[in-house]
């Protein structure tokens, strides 16, 4: 499943990955991962099919609100969650984070909503939804105003002109990247587009057969799907600047986040920039994951 495992029947691990932004405005959270109700009361929020495929690692102090905490900062300080997808495991802690508005494309909301199929109402889950009144939806608009052309969705409102929606359907509908300027660069988090990072290799592009498979159980256009993860690899080769990275694996959030995955940012405080330090690094328009 995950490449790292040292035998085919030992569970693969993988991450949910997001982002913490730090803005003169209050916080913004780029997916949320699993929330406290899903570590409480996993079964009232969750399908049984994915609590028994998945084995979730239920841990209260790897929520992102709990995470969100250990840095010194409240729920309440979260203004703004833009989201990638409906997902789960990407959606679950929206209700913990009640004064924050919720971006996302509207095929996404539309989609999961109509709960069409047996496995989208496995994947989709209302239970998590109860943020659905601050939810803002976007069009997505081909032929749009490009990112190294990408279409994408500008100007949401409230939030800077430095983070971007990024329209990457096939995994779903609405499927999205969320993309944040980092100094001269940018920062790409792109959501469930791809799972393993060799999938980004230029010549000989490759996933385990375990991801291989979930990808495909999964997919809602397999044409985009495919064609979106080629122009990722040619977007991470053609332009450096851009850090491409997944949500669900594990090297990439390592080398990005400086530390385990296995542990909480509470964990390794030590490692991490004085608040003040991180409000200076806000002023001067660097983001840090």
């Amino acid at each position: 499943m995950d490449g790292r495992s040292p035998s085919a029947f030992q569970r693969g691990t993988l991450c949910c990955h997001c982002l913490l932004l730090e803005t003169d405005d209050g916080l913004v959270l780029a997916d949320t991962g699993y929330g406290l109700r899903d570590v409480r009361d996993p079964r009232s929020r969750l399908s049984g099919f994915f609590l028994k495929l998945m084995s979730p690692d239920f841990r209260e102090e790897m929520t992102a609100v709990r995470q969100v905490e250990s840095l010194g900062f409240s729920a309440r300080d979260v203004r703004h969650i833009v989201l990638t997808h409906l997902d789960f495991d990407h959606a679950g802690g929206l209700d913990d984070f009640p004064r924050a508005r919720v971006h996302m494309l509207a095929a996404e909301r539309d989609y999961a909503a109509e709960q069409k199929t047996w496995m989208d109402r496995q994947r989709f889950r209302p239970a998590q939804w109860g943020s659905q009144p601050r939810w803002q939806v976007y069009p997505t608009t081909a032929g749009g105003e490009g990112w190294f052309g990408f279409d994408c969705v500008r100007d949401l409102p409230g939030l800077s002109a430095d983070l971007l929606l990024v329209p990457l359907p096939g995994h779903t509908f609405g499927h999205a990247g969320v993309a944040v300027r980092q100094g001269a660069g940018w920062l790409l988090l792109a959501g469930d587009a791809y799972f393993h990072h060799r999938e980004m290799d230029a010549e000989r592009p490759w996933c385990t057969p375990g991801l291989r498979l979930y990808q495909t159980m999964l997919e809602k256009d397999r044409t985009m799907r495919l064609l979106n993860q080629r122009r990722l690899r040619e977007l991470k080769h053609a332009h450096g600047e851009v850090d491409v990275f997944s949500a669900h694996d594990i090297p990439e959030f390592e080398r990005l986040s400086g530390r385990s995955a296995a542990l909480a940012v509470d964990d390794v405080s030590a490692l991490r920039p004085s608040r003040r330090q991180r409000r200076a690094e806000a002023r001067m328009g660097k983001a840090r994951p």
